[in-house]
């Protein structure tokens, strides 16, 4: 990918593709990273001359226009963020947004409405994205959180206009590589959330280049279902339980594990026997050895640690317990390099919140490097207010795992076409 020293954007408008999706509340900003992410790219064009036009989306308003999806609060808060004057166009593409492009000197910034108003966006409708070309002369695409998307404003686009990746985009890509092909060693895995089939890609990475995989939230439910367990009224089904059972058992001589132990290894050496033409697997997998149960998902439910992982009819599992959280704290200090995506438990609801908030505890006070892979495991750092305690927190988290995963990122491949390729 270039960069955005490629470009010579003085006096230019250079289209920028950011990331503004960010939780509202009583149409105020709820939370600003992700603007604020998007600073480094913005101020630095800014410095530089360049005459700004932003396009970004913001929740889901599938192809029309809804007044509580614009991004006039996004805009205010930039405005507050930047100290400078952001204007907020009426609509995406059109007369006036090309009037209000047109119109601008350097430094300044426009902002485009919510290009999902409009269905040509994720259709990446090829009209569309000339229409957006046309407002600028360059294009710098900042928005790792929807790279895996091939829109009309991260894909359609970067193939009309000379084309460079946002210094946040750099960063993403750079470090989740780095993560994958030189991590320092052990490298610890921790996933959690709510279902295997969703973040099967991303396990199967880590099964074959972490040391340890540590498995939390209501996913290790269909582990432990594979694993002859009963995992009661639990979030866990069938397709779920199906694929654990393969990642518990990656070659046919590969015994079941136990909870609380490694489950997948046989060996001395610690890599996994694997079927003919499989991927070697090298890391060991943890499951959590204790729960803490509930008899339904509210804060006001009976609750109760339960010693040991069946849980009983009736009840339900909303948290890892404390002896797992205490060990998972010991895998991580030790390691080299952490990545972690997902929580360990329903940590939104403050009696089920302490595995959660001990795992993000251990790897806020980790010596290792540690990525967190955004999303839910990012909203919990910010919680906990431990945000600030580790290395780098990704802005995507379907991005980042699809990245993980080894999948290509359309609106990376982009800028190496042809957009990229007129740069200089």
């Amino acid at each position: 990918m270039r960069g955005i020293e490629d470009l010579d954007v003085a006096g230019k408008r250079v289209l920028v593709r950011v990331d503004f999706n960010v939780p509202l509340e009583d149409g105020v900003v709820a939370d600003d990273a992700r603007i604020r992410a998007a600073l480094p790219t913005i101020e630095e064009l800014r410095r530089r001359g360049a005459r700004l036009v932003l396009v970004s989306h913001l929740g889901r308003p599938k192809g029309h226009p809804d007044p509580a999806l614009s991004l006039a609060p996004a805009v205010d808060r930039l405005r507050e963020l930047i100290g400078g004057a952001v204007t907020l166009a009426p609509e995406v593409v059109g007369e006036e947004a090309r009037r209000l492009a047109d119109s601008l000197r350097d430094g300044e910034v426009l902002v485009l409405e919510n290009v999902r108003f409009l269905p040509g966006e994720t259709e990446n409708d090829p009209e569309l994205a000339r229409e957006l070309a046309e407002l600028a002369d360059l294009y710098v695409n900042d928005a790792f959180g929807v790279a895996h998307r091939a829109h009309a404003s991260t894909e359609g686009v970067a193939h009309l206009l000379p084309s460079a990746a946002g210094r946040l985009l750099e960063k993403e890509v750079g470090t989740l590589t780095e993560l994958l092909e030189a991590p320092a060693r052990p490298l610890v895995a921790i996933i959690g959330g709510a279902k295997v089939r969703d973040k099967i890609g991303v396990l199967d990475r880590f099964m074959e280049i972490a040391d340890t995989l540590l498995i939390g939230g209501a996913m290790c439910f269909a582990f432990l279902s594979a694993s002859g367990h009963e995992v009661g009224d639990s979030l866990c089904n069938p397709e779920d339980v199906e694929h654990a059972r393969r990642l518990l058992a990656p070659g046919p001589d590969a015994p079941r594990g136990e909870p609380g132990a490694v489950a997948t290894n046989g060996t001395s050496n610690g890599v996994h026997p694997v079927a003919s033409g499989a991927a070697p697997r090298r890391a060991r997998l943890v499951l959590p050895s204790d729960l803490v149960i509930a008899d339904e998902l509210s804060a006001a439910a009976q609750h109760r640690v339960l010693d040991g992982v069946d849980v009983p009819d009736g009840w339900l599992g909303v948290d890892i317990g404390p002896a797992t959280a205490a060990r998972y704290a010991e895998v991580i200090a030790a390691a080299g390099t952490i990545f972690w995506n997902g929580p360990m438990g329903a940590f939104e609801l403050e009696p089920f919140a302490d595995g959660t908030r001990r795992v993000a505890e251990a790897v806020a006070g980790a010596a290792g490097r540690t990525v967190v892979g955004g999303g839910d495991s990012g909203a919990a750092l910010r919680q906990f207010g431990l945000d600030g305690a580790v290395d780098y927190i990704s802005t995507g988290g379907g991005a980042a795992l699809e990245l993980l995963e080894g999948r290509k990122l359309p609106g990376v491949q982009a800028l190496a076409g042809t957009g990229a390729a007129q740069a200089r």
